[in-house]
């Protein structure tokens, strides 16, 4: 079981506080690079989140200024040259589990980004549930200008459905700057605040999120992807499954006693 008081990872930051979990990369001097490690050990925490009933939300945060600058150029893409077939899938299929890992990890996850956001940073950014920013912030997905496809870690398949097909298109083919009121009008990001207000803006929308029904909000989650794949019949139908699951759960009666008594109800996740 996972336990967040004895998690202490190597190669990325982390703090948790009253439910809410708190990631950030390291290295600010470099925009905060991922590295394989990074990579991997990222991969691992979000898989073992499912198991966790400590945390209700995670923030993935900025650090020094920057959301991150994607993959290190030395630890990373230099190796890569070196790499057969072989090697080059397993790491592009290590990278791909980390996306699968932030959506099938049960927890809402609240990407604050700030500055720089590019390459897997914005990858990262893409995959979360929600998406905060300063007006400061640059998205990009770079592939393309580094000669590589659009299509990584998912791209192809969740950009288009944030922002449309065409804006994707558009981002991945030229791996130009999203600027953050680009972003915010195309809908990649929920809002814009100012840069000394964005950590307590994640903040405060991660506590609320900590605060409701844990269960049910896995359950939303868990909908939101797996709809993807299904014809509004059978989405409608696995709703239904779903929420009826849901009026099962002792937070669904708490929310009606605390309706009935005029008191906001204390959500258990039970």
């Amino acid at each position: 079981m996972f336990d967040v008081n004895r998690f202490k990872p190597e190669h990325f930051k982390y703090a948790f506080d009253d439910g809410v979990a708190r990631v950030f990369l390291d290295r600010a001097e470099r925009k905060n690079p991922l590295t394989f490690d990074s990579y991997a050990e990222l991969r691992d925490y979000f898989r073992d989140l499912v198991y966790c009933e400590q945390t209700g939300a995670v923030v993935f945060a900025s650090n020094g200024g920057n959301f991150s600058s994607g993959g290190d150029v030395h630890d990373i893409i230099g190796p890569l040259l070196e790499k057969d077939m072989k090697g080059l899938l397993q790491f592009t299929r290590m990278t791909g589990d980390l996306v699968k890992a932030m959506i099938a990890c049960g927890k809402p996850v609240i990407a604050a980004v700030d500055g720089i956001c590019v390459g897997a940073g914005a990858i990262i950014a893409m995959a979360a549930d929600f998406r905060i920013a300063t007006p400061s912030a640059k998205t990009a997905f770079l592939f393309n200008r580094v000669g590589l496809a659009g299509c990584d870690m998912g791209a192809c398949a969740i950009l288009p459905r944030i922002i449309g097909q065409g804006r994707a298109a558009e981002l991945l083919y030229t791996g130009r700057s999203m600027s953050a009121e680009e972003g915010e009008k195309w809908g990649f990001f929920n809002r814009l605040v100012a840069e000394d207000a964005l950590e307590e803006t994640a903040a405060k929308l991660a506590a609320q999120i900590a605060g409701g029904p844990s269960f049910a909000n896995m359950i939303t989650k868990t909908m939101l992807a797996q709809e993807w794949n299904m014809s509004l019949d059978q989405a409608i139908e696995s709703e239904a499954q779903a929420q009826a699951i849901c009026m099962q759960t002792k937070d669904f009666k708490r929310a009606f006693d605390g309706f009935v008594n005029k008191q906001k109800p204390e959500f258990k996740g039970d």
